[in-house]
């Protein structure tokens, strides 16, 4: 593809970022459901239950980043076997992990009880959730490996409704669940697992196509390409663990303040969680077409491609931050009817203001360096960043208290984009010369 405007990248963003808004949305129906259940013990469960998973399954998301890097990259090469290699190779990490996940479930939840220091209600409901929840995990890893697949293969339209499949099946079987058979987090928890095998259906579907042929074994379990799939995949998971791990410290912090405040944090988040899906979907658009570019070895498409997507996602997120100031309280109201949860969180109703405009650098270098494949320069950096994260935040709650808190995630998430921005030069010399 070649970019001659922005409208072009536009159309390949558009169904991701449509796809993407739906994902946060499924939070945001969790996080309203149990906000207006009789106490906040329900509403933190969910929250601490759903950080778990994110977690987890955001740790193995390594199975789409390096899925969409090799595979495009392989397809800018006109390799069209190997890029039927990669898939092969992520869907059997991706049943691995599974199984490890199920096998370790015990000691999982023990370590997180020990790190998140909740009330005994909330510790509860939030393991009730957990034991239920963990069912979905072959489904969830190989969800990862087909959407990988099929952005390689620039096939937004069919990740976006796979995303839509399973974000409102979720949502659906929540509120019956819920509100229509009086179940709780259980009722939580059920729906989610039901709805992503119900996605990894609708994700095999649209892949059908390209099981038809030949598919060789011995290509798939190539000793040297596996070698390098493992490798970019490690720097992913180390990656993703250090971002979870500020989210994860984030709550956690919060949760220390008391149920209130981890309510309320919780729900604020799911306005950064918007954002983020939603630029991300400019993400994944400059990530397939930097992939596509770095095979090619055409060093003008990726910068076309670098300077194009990351204007729309600046001025998107401009977008985000205006319509936060004008509706965030009227946002907030639709998550909780609890008026000293509501009180508390408009009280902190800037901070998620100001932080699209800071965390969109930040996602849009990622897709950048996903398509590159530059994976240890991302590890790298994102180690830098939560080592300098976790004794500011510790300051920051001893001298300002959740505001504390706030102040230094938001500088945790442009500390990420800086870091990622002194290496750029180097990076793009040594991909394309």
């Amino acid at each position: 593809m070649s970019l001659k405007s922005p409208s072009q990248v536009w159309l390949l963003a558009f169904p991701i970022i449509l796809a993407n808004i739906t994902i946060p949305l499924l939070g945001a129906v969790d996080t309203a459901v149990m906000g207006h259940m009789e106490t906040a013990a329900y509403l933190g469960a969910v929250a601490i239950g759903a950080l778990i998973f994110d977690y987890i399954y955001w740790g193995f998301s390594f199975l789409r980043l390096s899925t969409t890097g090799l595979a495009a990259q392989a397809l800018g090469r006109n390799d069209v076997n190997e890029a039927r290699a990669v898939l092969g190779r992520a869907g059997l990490i991706a049943l691995m992990g599974a199984l490890a996940l199920w096998v370790a479930q015990p000691f999982i939840f023990g370590l997180a009880r020990h790190l998140i220091e909740a009330s005994r209600d909330v510790e509860i409901f939030a393991q009730t959730y957990f034991e239920i929840r963990i069912w979905s995990a072959p489904a969830a890893l190989l969800n990862y490996a087909l959407m990988g697949w099929l952005l390689a293969h620039k096939n937004t339209k069919a990740v976006f409704i796979q995303q839509i499949f399973i974000n409102v099946l979720n949502v659906g079987l929540d509120l019956w669940f819920v509100w229509g058979l009086g179940l709780d987090v259980d009722g939580v928890a059920y729906a989610t697992v039901i709805a992503q095998y119900g996605g990894l259906i609708c994700g095999l579907w649209f892949v059908r196509r390209h099981f038809v042929g030949a598919w060789c074994l011995n290509d798939i379990l190539n000793k040297s390409a596996l070698k390098s799939m493992m490798s970019m995949n490690a720097d992913l998971f180390v990656r993703t663990v250090c971002l979870l791990s500020a989210f994860a410290w984030f709550t956690a912090q919060g949760a220390k303040l008391g149920d209130v405040v981890l309510a309320a944090n919780a729900v604020l988040l799911q306005f950064q969680q918007f954002t983020a899906y939603a630029l991300d979907g400019f993400a994944h658009a400059v990530e397939i077409l930097s992939a596509h570019a770095c095979g090619k070895k055409d060093k003008a498409e990726f910068k076309s491609v670098v300077k194009r997507s990351t204007f729309l996602a600046g001025v998107t997120a401009l977008g985000f931050a205006l319509i936060y100031f004008v509706l965030g309280e009227q946002i907030i109201a639709l998550f909780t009817d609890i008026e000293s949860l509501k009180d508390y969180a408009e009280s902190y109703l800037w901070w998620v203001i100001v932080l699209p405009l800071i965390s969109v650098w930040s996602f849009q270098l990622d897709g950048i360096y996903f398509g590159l494949t530059q994976t240890r320069v991302l590890r790298n950096m994102m180690v830098l960043s939560l080592i300098i994260y976790l004794p500011l935040s510790l300051w920051g709650l001893e001298a300002m208290g959740n505001h504390g808190l706030w102040a230094a995630f938001t500088f945790f998430m442009g500390l990420r984009a800086i870091t990622l921005i002194s290496t750029f030069p180097s990076v793009q010399k040594k991909v394309f010369g």
